[in-house]
Order: structure tokens, then sequence, then C-alpha cells
């Protein structure tokens, strides 16, 4: 059981190869299934993490984008992300230690805790190395499923480990297309 690593993202985009049309299909919330929580700093990661779950026939919703939210972010902005938090059957925090500066992170988590309970909700921590244990440092996150990779011959596999059970629980197109408890 591994992580995903910088390198694996970045290399998803450059196979799906238009990542503004990428971004695009992710800007609207309509009829998503996954709303992404994640730092800024992590621009460059994020189409690889849509791609990632459009892979295992899922939908992402990223707010960069979306026209419906102003340009600086105010009680509009909260509110349409909390509307959009309950609309998305999953919600999935990408992790990395940009994540640790973000404001938004712990309150979209918080909401999502509420919302949802623990199961459709998932940690997807990113780092350098696959074996990089930093997204660790805030303890609230260990509570929550984490999406992790295994190398397979030449190529990956991806599955939700829930820490509830200490074991992998589901494959990721699993976890991301049924109902979990």
């Amino acid at each position: 059981m591994a992580f995903i690593t910088y390198k694996q993202l970045t290399g998803k985009v450059q196979t799906f190869s238009q990542e503004n049309n990428l971004r695009k299909s992710a800007e609207t919330s309509a009829g998503k299934t996954v709303f992404l929580s994640h730092s800024t700093k992590d621009h460059t990661y994020v189409p690889g993490v849509i791609e990632l779950f459009r892979e295992n026939g899922a939908s992402t919703y990223v707010d960069d984008g979306d026209k419906r939210l102003p340009s600086s972010p105010d009680h509009t902005t909260a509110n349409i992300l909390k509307q959009t938090i309950k609309q998305c059957p999953r919600f999935v925090v990408l992790v990395s230690p940009n994540s640790y500066s973000s404001r938004w992170i712990p309150w979209e988590l918080g909401l999502a805790d509420a919302y949802k309970t623990v199961a459709p909700i998932a940690v997807l921590p990113i780092a350098p190395t696959s074996s990089e244990e930093s997204w660790a440092k805030t303890e609230y996150l260990g509570l929550y499923p984490r999406i992790v990779c295994a190398l397979e011959g030449q190529s990956y596999t991806y599955s939700v480990y829930d820490p509830r059970t200490n074991q992998i629980r589901w494959t990721l197109n699993q976890w991301l297309s049924q109902s979990v408890s």
C-alpha cells in the first residue's frame, strides 16, 4: 500500500493532454460524483486527480473556474461550496504539505463529515515519494478512509483503505460508484 506521487498525477495529465478541457469539465457542480477539496498551491496536481477519478467512473467538482463563485471569497462562496458539498455523493481531500496552510480545507471537511459521516469521505495523500507520511501530521485526517495505490506489473491499481477496519475495503471504482458505510 503506497501513496500517490506527484509524478503519477502529472503523468496522468500528460496522457490526457488537454488540461484546460479537463478543468472545464470540473467547473460545475451539476451531477458531479466527487467534491475535491484542495489547496490552491496544489493546482498543478488537480487535473491528474480529476483524470484518476474519470478513469474510475466518477466526475469531479473543483471550485477553480466555477463561474458562480465571486472573484474574492466571501459568504456567497461559502454558501455555494456548502450546497455543492451536500450535493456530491463523495468528498475527497487532496492532502499535501500545502494543505496545512489552507483555511478552507478544514471547514469543507467539517461540513462533509456532518453531512455524510465517514465512509463517503476519503483522504488522498500525495507526496514526492510513495512512502511519505507527512499527511498524518493532522490527527483528524487519520479518521477517514485513504485512497492508496499499488504497482501491479506495469500499471497502478487504486484502492480505498478504511482505518476503521484496518484494511483495504474497496477498489477506487467501487468506492466512487457504490453506497458505502
